[in-house]
């Protein structure tokens, strides 16, 4: 891989970039290996790239340029002036004003969960851009009631006693299938969202270590402003069009977004990978770091 993509960049560093009147938190890392840029698109929606940054992100700089980036309204980048200036296609003007301030002229990138979602919808808007692409768990925003009938029956099985008792009976209530989901959100305690989103209880533990010292927070907002936004075609619908080659990681048993979603990606996309980490949830990144680094590192150099 050469390393014309990056030429103006010649060292590790962390700073602030001004993308649309924004300023977006970014670093880079790995610098030295001379690879196309991996560009991590974190999840969320809202969320960050601290936890990331201190599990499976030094693993991935030991053999790749990476770049970290947080979208507007998340983790330590701006908030933007308008509460309600969040969408898809304004998150995908946002990395490719990135690319094209960092004069980046391939990337791959690395999206998990809703970052996910958002590395291939970058793939469908700017495919010149992209030359290969990685996702973990990727959502699909377009079709609210299946993730959410995904965590319903998630934290079914998960939870216990009398929580377990108050989730079927919501279940069985006459409420529409998103509200359900809220309604359960919002009685769950901390114990059992780590469950729905782990398999064991340690990495639960590192990850909520890593949340409090960042002393980030996701507000929501970004996440309630795009739940109003539809695309009239899922993204499920329209990956057919993607024609890189794409690598799609999904821990067995993720319960956050699903098996079946990821699977239903891997079958629409036409040159896809599918790699199962049977020893993880919803983060195989930190569950499985050292099995996730060597499948992202064979398929980066993979020609």
């Amino acid at each position: 891989m050469n390393f014309q993509n990056i030429k103006d960049l010649s060292m590790n560093k962390e700073f602030f970039l001004k993308i649309n009147d924004i300023k977006h938190w970014c670093k880079i890392r790995g610098i030295e290996n001379k690879t196309t840029p991996l560009v991590i698109i974190h999840g969320g929606p809202g969320g960050n790239n601290y936890t990331f940054e201190r599990t499976i992100g030094p693993h991935l700089e030991q053999f790749a340029t990476v770049i970290y980036y947080e979208q507007r309204g998340s983790g330590r980048s701006e908030d933007p002036l308008d509460e309600g200036a969040y969408s898809i296609p304004l998150l995908i003007s946002d990395l490719k004003s990135l690319c094209t301030q960092l004069k980046l002229n391939k990337i791959i990138p690395l999206g998990f969960s809703f970052g996910g979602e958002l590395a291939l919808e970058f793939a469908l808007s700017y495919p010149n851009l992209v030359e290969k692409i990685i996702v973990q768990a990727p959502s699909d925003f377009c079709d609210n009631n299946r993730n959410s009938y995904t965590q319903i029956f998630g934290f079914e099985q998960v939870a216990s006693g009398d929580l377990k008792n108050q989730i079927r009976e919501i279940i069985n209530s006459n409420k529409n299938v998103e509200e359900k989901c809220s309604s359960i959100w919002e009685i769950v305690d901390v114990a059992t969202v780590d469950k729905l989103l782990f398999k064991k209880s340690k990495n639960a533990e590192l990850n909520r270590k890593y949340w409090e010292e960042s002393g980030l927070i996701n507000t929501g907002l970004m996440f309630k402003t795009l739940k109003k936004q539809k695309n009239e075609i899922p993204l499920l619908n329209r990956v057919n069009q993607i024609e890189v080659l794409t690598l799609i990681l999904i821990g067995l048993y993720d319960r956050n977004v699903g098996l079946n979603l990821t699977r239903d990606f891997a079958n629409n996309i036409p040159h896809s990978k599918l790699v199962i980490f049977e020893q993880s949830a919803h983060f195989p990144d930190i569950e499985e770091s050292d099995k996730y680094a060597k499948v992202v590192k064979d398929f980066i150099f993979q020609d």
